[in-house]
C-alpha cells in the first residue's frame, strides 16, 4: 500500500503585533524587512532539507513581502523550525548590538545591556508547526496548534517604569542586576540616555536633511530593543549584511505632526486582505493539488511586486501575497495630497487587484488621519476599519476620517458603488463632470455643504434621528435627501442588502449620514 504524502505546515507570531508597535514609517518598514527575512530563511532551510519542497510561498528568491505562513511537501523537523527562525533573529540582535557598540564605543562598557539582548533573542517568538496528509488537513492542524499558546514573553524586570520591560528604553546601562528604585540615580541614567541618543543621531547623520522627522535617529528619541532593531535594519551597511532591501539615504519620515512651518500632514493609510482566501486555496488544493497551490503563491506575490513598483503616492510597506498595507503621503509637507486625490486613487484599486488573474475578493479599510494621531493608533485604525469591511459582507473597502482628538467617522461602501461621491450634485447644479472638464476651476467646485448643512439641519429637527428603534425609524426622508443630490434611490432602495451590509430602514439611514460626513470631508477644497 502506498504511503500517503506528508506535508508540514509552519508560522510564528506575532506579526501584526511587531508590526503595529512601529512609531515611524521607517520602523514599519524596518519591521517588514525583518519579517520577511525571517521567513526565507525558514523558506531556504527548508528547501536545502532533503525531501522537503516548499510549495507557499512562491517566488522563493524574492525576499521582499514574503509571507509567514509556509507550506512544505515532506517533512521539515519542528526543531529544525523554530533553530532556523531564532538563529536568524539572533544574528539581526547581535549584529545590531555589536554595531552600536563599535560605533558609540566612547559610551560603554556595555556589559549590562547585554543580558536585556539575549531576552529578546530568546523570547521574541512564537513558532507554529503541524503536519498533514494533504495541504487541506495540515492548514487545520495549523490553526489548532495557534490555539494551544506556549509562548514566555519578555517582562517587567523589577520597577514598574518606562526604563523596565517590554518597552525598556535601550541604553548602555539598560539591564542592570539591581533595578531597586531605592538605588538608582535617575538624574544619572537621564543623562546617559540623553547622551546615547545624541551621540547616535550624530553617528547616522544624514547629510541631504536638516529635519528632525527625516534624521535617522533624533537625538530626542527613547526607543526599546526591537524598535532600535527595526530602525538599524533600514541602515544601509546593516540591511546589506542581511541582504534587505534598505531605503535610500535621502529618504525622509513622514512628516506629519504640525511644525513652525506646517499645521501637519492629513496622510492616508491602507490595509487590504482578500476575501475567504484559505477557503480558495481549499478548493485548489482539491482541485489542481500541489500545482495549483504553487501558481496561486506565485500569482499573488507577483501582483504584490508589481503593485509596490507602480505605487506612486507614497510608499507599500508590504505586499506579498494575499494582503498589503500601504500610506498615501508626501515627502514635503508643506505639499501634501489632498484627500480627494486619495478617493481617486481608491476607485482604481479594485481593478488592479483583479490583475492576479484569480476570483477573489479584496476587502479594504482605509484611514484619512490628521498628523497629531500616533502611528501605532493609526495602524489600530486600519485594521477595524478592514474587518468591518469584512463583517459588512467583504467585497467592500471603510473610509475611517481620524481627526487629532482620537475621534473618528467612517463610512462602508462596497467597490462597485463608490463612485456614488462622484455623482454629487450641489443646489447650484455643479457637478464633477463639470469641474473635471473645466480645468478644475474652482469655481466649479461642487459645494458639499449644501447637503452636510440640510443633514444636520433634519437631524436638529429630529425629522432624521438615529437613536429611534429599528421597529418604528422611517427612512423615507433621508433616501429623499440622498435622491435630491445623488439622484440614485432607487439604486440605493432596490440594492440596500449590496451596498449597505444589511437591508434594514434604520442602516440605510445610517449609511446615508456616513456617506454624507464622509464625502464632506474626502470632497471639501480639493
Amino acid at each position: 500500500m502506498e504511503d500517503k504524502a506528508i506535508y508540514t505546515a509552519i508560522t510564528f507570531a506575532p506579526v501584526q503585533g511587531f508590526i503595529e508597535k512601529s512609531r515611524k514609517l521607517r520602523d514599519l518598514y524596518g519591521a517588514s524587512e525583518i519579517l520577511s527575512y525571517l521567513s526565507k530563511k525558514i523558506v531556504d532551510a527548508a528547501n536545502a532539507y532533503p525531501g522537503a519542497e516548499v510549495i507557499s510561498p512562491g517566488l522563493p528568491n524574492l525576499e521582499q513581502g514574503m509571507p509567514n505562513r509556509i507550506l512544505i511537501k515532506g517533512d521539515f523537523p519542528q526543531q529544525l523550525s523554530e533553530e532556523t527562525l531564532l538563529s536568524a533573529w539572533k544574528e539581526v540582535l547581535k549584529y545590531c548590538r555589536e554595531w552600536v557598540e563599535d560605533n558609540l564605543r566612547q559610551l560603554g562598557p556595555y556589559e549590562e545591556w547585554q543580558r536585556e539582548w539575549k531576552k529578546w533573542a530568546n523570547h521574541s517568538w512564537e513558532i507554529f508547526w503541524a503536519q498533514g496528509n494533504s495541504p487541506t488537513e495540515v492548514m487545520k492542524e495549523l490553526e489548532t496548534s495557534k490555539l494551544e499558546r506556549n509562548w514566555i514573553a519578555v517582562n517587567w524586570i523589577g520597577e514598574s517604569s518606562s526604563l523596565s520591560g517590554t518597552d525598556a528604553i535601550v541604553f548602555p546601562g539598560l539591564g542592570g542586576q539591581r533595578r531597586n528604585p531605592k538605588d538608582i540615580d535617575y538624574n544619572q541614567e537621564k543623562k546617559q540616555i540623553e547622551n546615547f541618543y545624541t551621540l547616535l543621531a550624530t553617528t547616522t547623520e544624514s547629510t541631504t536633511t536638516s529635519e528632525v522627522e527625516g534624521k535617522f535617529i533624533a537625538p530626542n528619541e527613547k526607543l526599546s530593543i526591537p524598535e532600535l532593531t527595526k530602525r538599524l535594519v533600514t541602515w544601509p551597511k546593516i540591511a546589506q549584511r542581511f541582504g534587505m532591501t534598505s531605503l535610500d539615504e535621502g529618504f525622509r519620515d513622514i512628516q506629519r505632526k504640525p511644525t513652525k512651518d506646517t499645521s501637519g500632514q492629513w496622510t492616508g493609510w491602507f490595509m487590504g486582505d482578500g476575501d475567504r482566501v484559505g477557503k480558495y486555496l481549499q478548493d485548489i488544493a482539491e482541485t489542481q493539488g500541489d500545482k495549483g497551490i504553487r501558481q496561486f503563491s506565485h500569482d499573488m506575490r507577483n501582483w504584490g511586486q508589481n503593485f509596490i513598483e507602480a505605487f506612486s503616492y507614497g510608499r507599500i510597506i508590504y505586499a506579498g501575497g494575499d494582503d498589503f498595507l500601504g500610506i498615501i503621503y508626501s515627502d514635503r509637507a508643506k505639499n501634501p495630497i489632498p484627500a480627494f486625490t486619495a478617493y481617486e486613487w481608491l476607485m482604481t484599486l479594485s481593478d488592479r487587484w483583479k490583475q492576479h488573474g484569480h476570483s477573489i475578493t479584496l476587502s479594504l479599510g482605509f484611514v484619512w488621519v490628521a498628523g497629531s494621531v500616533p502611528q501605532r493608533d493609526v495602524l489600530q485604525h486600519c485594521r477595524q476599519a478592514e474587518k468591518r469591511s469584512k463583517s459588512l459582507g467583504r467585497n467592500r473597502l471603510t473610509i475611517r476620517i481620524v481627526f487629532n482628538s482620537g475621534q473618528y467617522i467612517q463610512w462602508t461602501c462596497p467597490w462597485d458603488y463608490l463612485h456614488i461621491l462622484k455623482k454629487y450634485q450641489d443646489r447650484n447644479g455643479n457637478t464633477y463632470e463639470k469641474w473635471e472638464c473645466s480645468g478644475r476651476d474652482k469655481k466649479y467646485q461642487p459645494n458639499w455643504t449644501h447637503i452636510y448643512s440640510d443633514l444636520a439641519q433634519l437631524k436638529a429637527r429630529h425629522a432624521i434621528d438615529l437613536n429611534i428603534d429599528e421597529d418604528s425609524i422611517d427612512d423615507r426622508l433621508a433616501l429623499a435627501l440622498f435622491n435630491i443630490y445623488f439622484n440614485d434611490q432607487q439604486k440605493l432602495s432596490n440594492d440596500a442588502k449590496h451596498i449597505v451590509g444589511k437591508d434594514s430602514p434604520k442602516q440605510i439611514i445610517q449609511w446615508i449620514n456616513d456617506l454624507i460626513n464622509v464625502g464632506w470631508q474626502l470632497c471639501t477644497d480639493i
